[in-house]
Parts: structure tokens; sequence; C-alpha cells
């Protein structure tokens, strides 16, 4: 696969600049070698590959202030990054200089009375997910990359993960933010609060905004009980509408606990064994289609176990489910989520293969399953459709893996008509080309060919506000 290549190289950064931003930071923290800057200047997925100025790695809200005060009044593009684990491209950077947020690791705040904590950009998500368990308190955000991932990221992208179906997107589990902008001024509204109703609700702004409003340096996270009792089954079922009929079910039954349900279609499954580390069919028999369903409760004395097999086995005698696995050790439930995890990661082993990570309302994914494969499958018969995602939230990842009989060279060429295709069917039913992954470059032309009009205008008045000199991420979303 050969990566777009977004760079001049004869784009450098002014001496005197360079000198003054080490001065602020720090020599050891600020590099122009390209050697040194090779694992930032490409993204996750291999798809692009841009050229920095500078890599620069403030160590405090200070330092990123005074670092982007430099840049504004030297009219130098900054790209914010994280743990460069985004899937759309949004970090990478075209002839900017790089700001890192990893040495911003801070825990400032433990409330668990408030069920709050105060953490800076460049904690890991699984940082804060151990320290909210050693409070008896749980940070529900969970992603595959929660190993790697920083939560300035998930906050600029507002991702979403497995557990949306109980708690949120990451943005509804934000209460205040840290916020250095474009021209180095910063936006202090870390508030603990629930309640706060004095004017704009600015943390919304920056909140998915993929770095191109500000820099996120700090950020008010919303805590919930740590579960005691789990219970988790993998379910096999007939098609996608077998799968949608047991969400409904479990929902009516279950809503107070059910906090994952996770749709993967066979194909991803198949993939997942053959080449997921330690990954096994977890049935004798083969299903068109899965769910991994999980309850959790904070009361220890909850029998969760006892509550699933109750509902999955009216779902059996409804025709609803074929079959099921229900964990009963931590080992077994282990294992049945890596048949999940290790989805994203899997399919680069088929070769290539065309993303889609949509919405749709949730009565209509087994809709959209159905319309989407038929469509794809009409202008590319040999193609392997792969879809499996939030099936409570409504976000499917529609993904196709290269035919056998084509290169990954000549599957990438119908990227356009595969997407039109998809994105196509997804508004037509009232969705979203972009469920939790963002805009970044790869999905920029698709919204401005779906987007409001006006709603765009919109946001492009935004972001004229807050940088009119177009200086932050430039070229992603807008």
């Amino acid at each position: 696969m050969t990566a777009t290549t977004l760079t001049r190289p004869e784009a450098t950064l002014p001496a005197e600049v360079l000198a003054q931003i080490q001065q602020v930071v720090g020599a050891t923290y600020v590099t122009t070698l390209p050697a040194d800057m090779a694992g930032r200047v490409a993204d996750h997925r291999g798809l692009y590959q841009g050229h920095a100025l500078a890599l620069v790695r403030p160590g405090s809200t200070a330092e990123v202030a005074a670092v982007m005060r430099l840049c504004h009044a030297a009219r130098l593009p900054v790209v914010p990054q994280g743990g460069n684990t985004g899937l759309v491209g949004g970090s990478v950077p075209r002839d900017a200089v790089i700001l890192a947020t990893d040495r911003l690791t801070a825990i400032r705040d433990r409330d668990p009375l408030n069920s709050t904590m105060t953490v800076e950009a460049g904690c890991l998500l699984l940082t804060i997910q151990q320290t909210a368990e050693e409070m008896d308190r749980l940070f529900p955000l969970s992603l595959a990359s929660e190993g790697s991932c920083q939560i300035g990221g998930n906050l600029a992208t507002n991702a979403g993960g497995t557990a949306v179906l109980r708690y949120g997107t990451t943005r509804e589990l934000v209460l205040g933010l840290e916020v250095v902008l474009p021209d180095g001024e910063i936006l202090s509204d870390l508030t603990g609060l629930r309640k706060n109703n004095t004017g704009y609700d600015l943390r919304h702004l920056f909140i998915g905004s993929e770095g191109t409003l500000g820099i996120i340096t700090a950020a008010v996270l919303k805590l919930h009980p740590r579960p005691a009792r789990r219970a988790t089954a993998m379910v096999g079922c007939a098609d996608p509408e077998a799968a949608l009929a047991l969400y409904d079910r479990m929902r009516a039954r279950d809503a107070d606990s059910l906090t994952t349900f996770e749709y993967i279609d066979r194909t991803a499954l198949q993939m997942v064994v053959d080449h997921g580390p330690g990954c096994s069919d977890p049935m004798a028999e083969r299903h068109q289609a899965y769910a991994l369903v999980e309850l959790t409760a904070p009361d220890p004395e909850a029998d969760l176990d006892a509550r699933l097999e109750h509902t999955l086995g009216a779902a059996f005698e409804a025709g609803d489910i074929a079959d099921a696995v229900l964990a009963s050790s931590e080992a077994q439930r282990a294992a049945l989520w890596a048949l999940r995890e290790n989805l994203a990661e899997v399919q680069k082993a088929e070769g290539a293969s065309i993303k889609h990570d949509v919405a749709v309302p949730v009565s209509r994914v087994a809709e959209f399953i159905a319309a989407a494969r038929q469509g794809c499958l009409a202008l590319m018969p040999t193609a392997r459709v792969c879809a499996f995602g939030h099936f409570g939230d409504g976000n499917i990842h529609f993904n196709l893996s290269r035919p056998l009989d084509m290169t990954d060279a000549e599957f990438l060429t119908r990227t356009e008509a595969v997407n039109r295709v998809v994105h196509d069917i997804v508004v037509a039913m009232g969705g979203s080309i972009s469920a939790e992954h963002g805009i970044g470059l790869t999905r920029r032309a698709e919204l401005r060919h779906y987007k409001d009009p006006v709603a765009l205008r919109v946001m492009e008045g935004i972001k004229a506000a807050l940088d009119p000199l177009g200086l932050m991420n430039p070229g992603k979303l807008l």
C-alpha cells in the first residue's frame, strides 16, 4: 500500500524560532531530525506520509502556551498530537510543527465523593482507567488502543468505544476543560460541576474539534460506580435482524445493567480466529452473526449470570438466537472480549481494506448492513464484507477487505466509488458518515459532500473566530 505524501521538503523552521522554542521547553524536548520524527509523521494505518518542521514536547500548560505564542507570531502551523492512534489521518503534519502532549501526564486531582478526576492531556487512557479503579470508581471509556492512546486525543475526536450504550461518548464523560488557544491564551474551565448555566458551554466546541480550534491540555472527567459484578456472553444469531431483535429484548429486560452489545459478522470473526493471537472459534457451529453482550452492576450481590441466562433463554425460545456461550471465569471473559478487541488489527493480515465508521438509527442497523452489503457486492462482487460495531448506539464499522483476486493497489482505486455507495445509504437513512473516528484527512471531501451547507458555514465561522490565521491542524476537518 502506497501512502499519500503530504510534504514540501524545502519547508524548514526558522532558526531564530527554533532557538526560542528550545529556550521554552529545553533543547532535549525539541528535534528537527527526520529520524527522530519518523514515527510521528505517518498515520496509524499507513495511508499518509507527512512532513514536520519540528517535534516539540512541552512539559506543562504554560510551556504549551509559550510555544503557541511563538508559532502564532511566526505564522507557523501547529499539529497537536497525542498517541497518534487515529484512523483518519487527523494528526499527520503537513509542513507543520508537531506539538506532542506525551509529557503532560499529571493526575492533578482525585475527588471520589464528587466522582471526578482532573487529568492532563498526555495521560494514557489505560492509566486513567487504572487510577479510577484505585478510587473504587470507573472511567468507562474503553478502546482497543487504550494502552497507547492519550486522553487529549480521545477528547479531540470525541471517541466512542464499546460502552457508549451505557455511559455515552467521551463528550458525556467530561465536565470541564483547559485549552490553549491558537494565540497562546489559556482557556481555564476545569469545573467539576454537573450544573453550570452561565453562558455558552465552551467545552463542547473543543471536544470533537480534532485539534483545529486549540490544544486541550487538561480535563475534568466524570467517573461512575465501579462494577462489582459482570456477566458476559457471545451469542450466535442467524442474521443481523435476529441480532437486532436480541438487542431490543435485552434493552427491555436489562436496560439498567446492559453495558455492551457488540455486533460481529462471520467474516470478521473468522479473521480474528485466523489471525488473532490465541483466538479460537467460540462455538462448534458457525453462525452468520454474533453479539458480544455484557451486563454489569455495582451491587456485589447482583446475580447477573442468572439474569443473562434468563434473557438468553427467552431469546432462544423466541428464535432470536441459535446458540450462546456464557463466560464462567475471568479467563473465559477475556477470551470472548479478545474476539472483538483484535478485530481492527487482524484486518491488516487480509490485505488492504476500505473502512467506514458510520452511524444510523439503532432501528435501522440491520437494514443498513443488508443494503450496504448488496450495494458494495453489486459494485465489486468478490469483495469481502467485514461488518462489526456497536449495535446499541447505531455505530457500524462497515469495512471491505480486498478481494483475493485483486492487488491492494487495484482494490484501493475503488475507494471513492465504494464510499459513495455506503455513504449514500447512510445519509438516506438519516445517519452520519463519521460516528466516532472523526473526519481528519480521510473524510474531509465526504463531509463537504454530505454536510448541511448552513452547518458548514457555522463551523467555518467558529474556526475563523478562534483561529483566524488557520494555523491549528490545517487541512483537517474543514
